[in-house]
């Protein structure tokens, strides 16, 4: 079974990101970039060089439902005439924009984020959402930790590794231990663990670092020989990036844990000093939230800080 890397474009700022062609039947997409038509030729044209138009497409699975690897799905599929769309039921993405519910709302209100940085952060992301066509929850079908994607020629596991987003998925094939990742390991950068309403229970946050560092050594107990990308080059030292992620997020902690003092800060406020030279650069501004609060959730669940709500809003002391 031979996995086929395809670079497409996007329009942010991480650059290219990564599609995987398997070419054995059922012929199938791993992600399939964003919305755009430069996306879509690039697409196009990477598939005819391996003899595959899209109306050859049986299975479009998706790692998660960003907009940079879920954008083409709805006319990939179309034009494929209904191939089977496959994406863990705790994503989203491919359903609303990502802050369109007032669950998200709530949530970014209740980390100290003015409502009017709340409406501005919910125009640029009904902007980005356009990137993307929506499916309705009776257009696929769901991914399941340990069932199988079978193939003529072998079988990739799906491995469920929440953190990046609550449904983040990561499909290995043990015949070498290779792994497709998706956002959840990429070499030249760490993955953000996006703020989240909880897929079970809405008016709460999902627990996105400390899910993160489950998932980050779930993967590293299969021993990757290869581990393909969202976006980049492949990793092929996973023992390397695994060490170097622990470390890079020892550090944020630390320094977040420095930002908290006796009167009380918010995460909106620690993310405002902890990314002060691009806290107002379109979306760095939300995944800067998203950064200090998945810090300050895991501080404050390590014990390291304390949280007391007032007025409505969060508030971290020292412990």
């Amino acid at each position: 079974m031979k996995i086929i890397p395809i670079s497409i474009p996007t329009p942010f700022y991480v650059g290219d990101v990564n599609v995987y062609l398997i070419r054995e039947d059922p012929v199938t997409l791993i992600d399939v970039g964003p919305k755009t038509d430069a996306a879509e030729e690039a697409l196009r044209r990477s598939l005819a060089g391996h003899g595959i138009g899209f109306k050859d497409i049986k299975r479009i699975v998706l790692t998660h439902s960003h907009e940079d690897h879920c954008g083409l799905t709805k006319k990939i599929r179309d034009e494929a005439t209904n191939a089977e769309v496959l994406i863990h039921e705790w994503e989203t993405g491919h359903l609303f924009g990502r802050l369109a519910k007032d669950e998200h709302r709530a949530l970014l209100l209740r980390s100290g984020v003015p409502p009017a940085v709340f409406d501005q952060l919910q125009g640029l992301y009904e902007e980005v959402s356009l990137l993307t066509d929506s499916l309705s929850e009776s257009e696929f079908t769901p991914l399941v930790d340990d069932m199988e994607l079978e193939f003529d020629g072998g079988a990739l596991r799906v491995m469920h590794t929440p953190g990046h987003t609550p449904g983040s998925c990561t499909f290995f094939r043990e015949a070498d231990r290779t792994l497709i990742c998706g956002d959840c390991v990429l070499k030249r950068i760490t993955p953000n663990p996006i703020v989240s309403p909880h897929p079970l229970d809405p008016t709460k946050r999902f627990s996105s670092l400390a899910e993160y560092l489950v998932s980050l050594a779930r993967l590293r107990s299969v021993s990757p020989t290869l581990s393909y990308c969202g976006h980049g080059e492949p990793v092929t030292d996973f023992d390397e990036i695994f060490h170097r992620y622990v470390k890079a997020i020892d550090e944020r902690q630390r320094k977040v844990i420095a930002l908290v003092n006796s009167t009380g800060v918010t995460a909106f406020e620690v993310a405002k000093q902890l990314f002060a030279g691009s806290f107002d650069a379109d979306v760095h501004r939300f995944l800067a939230i998203s950064e200090a609060i998945a810090h300050l959730d895991f501080a404050a669940s390590e014990g390291k800080v304390g949280v007391e709500i007032s007025g409505g809003v969060e508030f971290y002391r020292p412990n």
